[in-house]
């Protein structure tokens, strides 16, 4: 695809003649960008053979943007021909929801026709999600599909070999996910020019700020208007700590402060916990090591200020509690979060908070390749099946019906239709609302609550456009030259970042060790060789 469509979609799909106009002077001369844009990190891949294994038997091609409700849109249903019944086992970070037993048997119902298959759904809680996904990479055990991200250790974990190539399937088992599918994500998403996992179909922009208790700052007389950057929520911080003396003011754990990367705007030019980054909002190239970057530690000083006043939980360090189960305790004044549109509104429909959130960006919006990777399925390497995982994702993709039952449950049950896209919550709906849509195939086939905006996808499309391009946008660093620096980096980081980015140590005092260890486990060399690939990829746009 030519660079010129490639940031026109990335405009959201025709933007604004002064967007096209920019993007196209800055990009059409330049044919060697796309081929940069693919020069992904450097794996391994192994197993590459086993990706492209036909399944025992033959059966007409599910899904390919016919099936909209069960059944093809001429009231057929897709046959399974000659395959073996087989269990997929799908693994995704996630809450465990009461009624996940009954919604995985209202999908084997609907998968027993259309792959001869059923769906083991094996969610992980985010605490945990990191060391169980370690173990069962490093043990090989037998999974299927697993939920993977850029800044959740991609690229690392395809150098381990975790996750096949996907072209060859893709074009055997996912016409559906092709034709739905924006471009530029299986673009932006490759690895040294292969895809390793399928992107969801979602808003491809990016902003951060906070979601946060509306119906407190309206009783309190709270103008959030007037907040503008995270230095201004000290006043309101500081009301909050003082006229609601049981609530937290700001919910933090790991990763979710005021230094993670959607609040920042950090590049990391790949895996976020590789060091050295750009700003995705500059046009700076240099690359540093993030207590090098004037903002990181400005903002470490702030998060430290507002922990010592009281306004950050004290075990943010160390707690594993989810951002919405804080909410939902009713104990929490505002939480950092991804922003998009209607996140609020979603976040009140998850924590039974409807009509008492809001949302407020505190950072310019970007594009980066962490967007094109921010949510992707990946088929795992020890699969007993790839391509009847493919057929699966590709439903994902492709499918109304099932994609809204994995997100939404049981109709009549867990929710009920007040228009063919509008739904209303149920009694049973606690029962099943696992707030995963972005994560499963493409959420532009999502019902939407009747307490969101009907034209929540438009908005979506909308958001896309006008985002600043980050001077990374196509880069990923490949690690392999350094990878025992970063090995020993990580294993620092463990022991400081936590802490140091929740305000719960003096930052005078450690950080200066902190630059210690990090030298000494070699993050020069890593931010060398991350410059030195990046250059090069500058130089040949």
């Amino acid at each position: 695809m030519k660079l010129s469509k490639m940031l026109f979609i990335l405009s959201g799909r025709g933007g604004n003649p002064m967007m096209r106009q920019m993007t196209g002077r800055l990009f059409q001369a330049r044919p060697l960008f796309l081929a940069c844009l693919l020069l992904l990190c450097s794996c391994t891949g192994s197993q590459e053979d086993e990706g492209r294994k036909a399944p025992p038997g033959t059966i007409e091609q599910p899904g390919n943007g016919k099936d909209a409700n069960k059944g093809s849109s001429d009231g057929t249903k897709t046959g399974t021909g000659q395959l073996e019944p087989y269990t997929i086992k799908f693994v995704y970070t996630g809450a465990t929801q009461p009624d996940e037993q009954a919604v995985e048997e209202a999908m084997n119902d609907y998968l027993a026709d259309k792959l001869n298959a059923r769906i083991d759904l094996i969610p992980v809680d985010w605490g945990p999600w990191g060391d169980k996904i370690n173990l069962m990479i490093a043990s090989r055990e037998k999974v299927d599909i697993m939920f993977t991200a850029q800044w959740n250790k991609h690229a690392v974990n395809v150098s381990k070999g975790a996750f096949l190539p996907l072209d060859d399937l893709l074009e055997q088992y996912g016409q559906g996910i092709l034709q739905s599918l924006d471009p530029v994500f299986l673009e932006g998403s490759r690895i040294d020019g292969k895809n390793y996992a399928v992107p969801t179909n979602k808003e491809i922009a990016a902003q951060g700020g906070i979601v946060y208790r509306s119906d407190i700052a309206e009783e309190l007389g709270i103008d959030m208007s007037a907040v503008k950057s995270i230095g201004d929520l000290d006043g309101v911080y500081r009301t909050i700590l003082e006229k609601k003396p049981g609530m937290i003011p700001i919910y933090m754990k790991l990763g979710e402060t005021f230094n993670s990367h959607y609040l920042g705007n950090y590049d990391a030019l790949g895996d976020t916990s590789i060091p050295g980054i750009i700003l995705k909002d500059s046009d700076g190239t240099e690359i540093k090591p993030g207590y090098e970057v004037e903002r990181y530690v400005e903002t470490l000083q702030i998060t430290r200020d507002y922990y010592k006043k009281g306004y950050i939980n004290k075990d943010a360090a160390t707690n594993q509690t989810m951002n919405n189960a804080a909410l939902q305790s009713g104990e929490v004044f505002s939480i950092t979060s991804a922003l998009k549109p209607g996140k609020a509104d979603e976040l009140a429909m998850q924590t039974g908070l409807t009509g008492k959130l809001a949302q407020l960006e505190l950072s310019e919006k970007t594009i980066a390749t962490s967007e094109t990777a921010g949510a992707m399925l990946g088929i795992s390497s020890t699969s007993q099946d790839p391509a009847r995982a493919m057929m699966f994702i590709n439903l994902l993709h492709t499918d109304k019906y099932l994609n809204n039952l994995i997100n939404y449950g049981i109709e009549g049950k867990h929710y009920v239709k007040v228009t063919d896209t509008v739904i209303r919550p149920t009694a049973q709906t606690p029962q099943y609302n696992p707030g995963t849509n972005w994560m499963f195939g493409n959420q532009f086939l999502n019902y939407v609550w009747e307490t969101e905006d009907p034209d929540k996808w438009s908005s979506f499309k909308a958001f896309n456009r006008n985002a600043k391009l980050s001077p990374g946008l196509g880069f990923v660093f490949d690690g392999e030259a350094v990878k025992a620096e970063i090995a020993a980096v990580v294993n620092v980081d463990r022991q400081y970042q936590i802490a140091l980015e929740t305000g719960s140590v003096d930052v005078d005092k450690v950080l200066p060790e902190y630059i210690e260890r990090l030298k000494a486990a070699g993050i020069d060399k890593i931010v060398a060789e991350k410059q030195k690939q990046f250059d090069r990829f500058l130089a040949d746009k």
